[in-house]
């Protein structure tokens, strides 16, 4: 299994979306972008919601069949590890192998002695087209990156020999992913990890390295744009440096998670794929999710009281949902509304300050954020929330379909 060029990771918390959102890479399609989608959803996401993989496969195989889809799609298995790999065999095809928990601890020195060994042929001056500077390396650089990435790959292996032996060959696809750590990888750091990644023989086609700045969920960039560009444009010239000298895959590319209405960095991804012929794996979640609740305000009535009753229990309930997504929020508590306002507003009112658009005075990123972790409340109303979604299908599909196409897609791939 290959992924293409380009792909897309779409969340679909409650599993009704499938279809609007394979709307809109069809949409992609007719305007000449073939765009692999991969429909992603986390164990913790499952947990809080308690569904299943199988729900989301179901979902996913029936819009590709209502909808004759001809080309590759995925289900994926969003932040796995090896406690939790089993619960997706079944039902996914990829797996993003989460190992940002294992950076930093280390490996056993013989292995560390290895490594610096069999890469001791880098030492020196590097010339990698596509980096400004020539590198200068020395076994010092190599040694401690074993020491920190080393042990956080071999888990990585451990998880993809079990998915082997689980799947058989070449019957999955493998993304790994550090992201979720405190410090950004460097352009020579992700060199030496796509080696190790190399010696473990894991055919990665994705890595999602950790950049920096702030990627807070649904909400846009935060950090200086044009150090991300330079850190952007240098991972890929690393990443097809590493394809040729470690044999990697050739479809290998980079994953951008949480990379949902980042729109200020849009413009120098864009940029840079196409200056390097690359492919971009965007990862994004949890902005379908919020296009339900603006579609369900913006009917009014029904659909408008269970927005904001949605918000008025997560308000009530902030720390609870706040506290598993901590590190990738920022909530300002003072600029939250106060749930009495929201009881009187309007749906129009309720769908701008939800909407991510900065052109809008209406539009507050604090209120966006709360309702971004605030899915666990729309589950618990069970069928009240779901038959919602079925009663107000059209408005809410034309909402996901715009999101996903005119503020995601065109803007990354085109």
């Amino acid at each position: 299994m290959e992924l293409t060029k380009y792909s897309i990771g779409v969340g679909d918390r409650f599993a009704h979306q499938a279809k609007a959102q394979l709307l809109a890479i069809i949409k992609a399609e007719d305007a000449g972008v073939l765009i692999t989608p991969v429909w992603n959803k986390s164990f913790r996401e499952h947990q809080i919601i308690k569904s299943r993989p199988g729900e989301t496969r179901r979902e996913v195989d029936s819009a590709v069949k209502s909808l004759k889809w001809k080309h590759p799609y995925f289900v994926d298995a969003d932040h796995v590890g090896f406690k939790t790999i089993d619960h997706f065999i079944n039902s996914c095809d990829f797996y993003t192998l989460d190992v940002a928990d294992f950076i930093g601890k280390k490996t056993d020195d013989q292995k560390i002695k290895s490594f610096v060994y069999k890469n001791r042929s880098f030492c020196g001056t590097l010339d990698i087209p596509g980096l400004t500077e020539k590198v200068e390396i020395n076994e010092t650089m190599i040694f401690k990156a074993a020491e920190k990435f080393l042990f956080a790959v071999e888990e990585a292996g451990k998880v993809y020999r079990h998915l082997l032996e689980k799947k058989g060959n070449n019957n999955f696809v493998v993304e790994i992913s550090m992201d979720e750590t405190d410090d950004p990888q460097t352009p020579i750091e992700l060199l030496f990890i796509l080696s190790a990644i190399a010696y473990e023989e894991i055919p990665v086609q994705t890595i999602a390295p950790k950049f920096s700045g702030r990627f807070n969920k649904g909400v846009d960039y935060v950090g200086d744009v044009a150090k991300f560009s330079k850190e952007f444009e240098e991972d890929v010239a690393i990443i097809k440096y590493a394809v040729e000298k470690f044999h990697l895959p050739k479809n290998l590319k980079l994953s951008v998670h949480s990379g949902s209405d980042k729109f200020s960095i849009y413009k120098s991804i864009n940029t840079t794929i196409k200056k390097y012929d690359a492919g971009v794996h965007l990862k994004t979640a949890g902005t379908t999710w919020l296009e339900e609740l603006i579609g369900l305000a913006s009917c009014e009535g029904e659909g408008l009281q269970i927005a904001k009753e949605i918000y008025r229990i997560a308000y009530d309930r902030y720390d609870e949902l706040c506290g598993p997504y901590k590190t990738v929020i920022d909530i300002d508590k003072k600029k939250l509304p106060d749930p009495k306002q929201v009881d009187i507003w309007s749906g129009e009112k309720y769908a701008s300050t939800l909407r991510h658009n900065k052109s809008n005075k209406e539009y507050n990123l604090n209120f966006r954020q709360l309702l971004h972790v605030g899915y666990k409340v729309a589950s618990e109303m069970g069928d009240r929330y779901l038959n919602a979604l079925d009663k107000y299908e059209d408005i809410i599909a034309k909402n996901v379909i715009e999101n996903l196409y005119d503020r995601h897609i065109k803007k990354i791939y085109f």
